[in-house]
């Protein structure tokens, strides 16, 4: 079956889907993206996606092309027209072409607005029952994280390091401490039962998983702390884990080859991506 992808307004094969060598995002990474998980033919969490893409474009000053309600259709269609029963909706918005490369905001052009689709079985990843090692790498990103900039060099390097030491993600450390998972956020259990995560601020990504699992985990009185943690107290905790739209709750097992919690999956992250699942499938639209 044909991939289909949207640009600006139209449905195309995705082999035809382009975007002018002028764009801003492609010249200045001036944009931002999201991607939502696809669960059963339906978007996982969608509202909160949408939120934080509107709260981000906000902090550029990027208006969107379209409606939230319009984008949350569009992708509802593009995952109808390419059959997508798991994996995830991958959508940018970007300010625009301009036939001059000025930096500063150019008048009277319409921003840019891409998506496409990628099949995953989110549920049934393998690593989702082995667990995955993280290296530790140094945090080189810019102070405003808590935008959704497509500007990724920074994690794509701390990516490319994980895949070279044979790791399924990089942990950023600043300050002697984690700040987040290359494209995660991150968690620990401690000894005594207290689920510890990272606080939203300008330092991280405020995750839309992340969100929903401290919320879940709240909901069944789980002891929930959101302050830094060191990766000395994350090997001497009970369990680790990362959340992320593209992989729910995935246990961490080793950090820099060092075993957590016995180099296995704890039952408390188990049963907080059952939980997670269930949550993302009973609310999915």
């Amino acid at each position: 079956m044909e991939q289909i992808a949207y640009v600006n307004g139209s449905f195309v094969p995705l082999q035809d889907a382009k975007v002018s060598i002028l764009d801003r995002g492609f010249l200045f990474a001036d944009g931002i993206y999201e991607v939502a998980a696809v669960l059963d033919g339906r978007l996982v969490d969608n509202a909160s996606h949408l939120a934080r893409l509107e709260r981000s474009v906000g902090e550029i000053s990027l208006a969107l092309p379209e409606t939230l309600d319009r984008i949350q259709e569009i992708e509802r269609e593009l995952v109808a027209r390419n059959d997508l029963v798991n994996g995830m909706v991958y959508l940018e918005v970007t300010r625009g072409a301009d036939n001059a490369r000025d930096f500063a905001f150019p008048k009277g052009i319409s921003p840019t607005l891409i998506m496409f689709t990628t099949v995953k079985d989110i549920v049934n990843a393998p690593s989702a029952k082995t667990g995955i090692g993280v290296i530790t790498v140094p945090d080189l990103r810019w102070t405003r994280r808590d935008i959704k900039s497509v500007a990724l060099l920074a994690q794509v390097l701390a990516k490319q390091a994980a895949a070279e030491a044979g790791a399924g993600e990089a942990w950023m450390i600043e300050d002697g401490k984690v700040t987040e998972g290359g494209s995660s956020s991150a968690f620990i259990l401690t000894q005594d039962d207290v689920l510890v995560t990272r606080q939203n601020s300008s330092e991280i990504l405020p995750g839309c998983t992340r969100k929903a699992v401290v919320a879940l985990a709240q909901e069944r009185q789980l002891r929930v702390e959101e302050r830094p943690f060191t990766v000395k107290e994350a090997l001497a905790a009970k369990e680790a884990f990362i959340t992320s739209a593209t992989l729910f709750v995935q246990p961490v097992i080793s950090i820099d080859d060092k075993p957590v919690a016995g180099g296995k999956p704890g039952p408390m992250t188990n049963r907080l991506r059952e939980i997670y699942i269930d949550f993302a499938r009973a609310t999915a639209v």
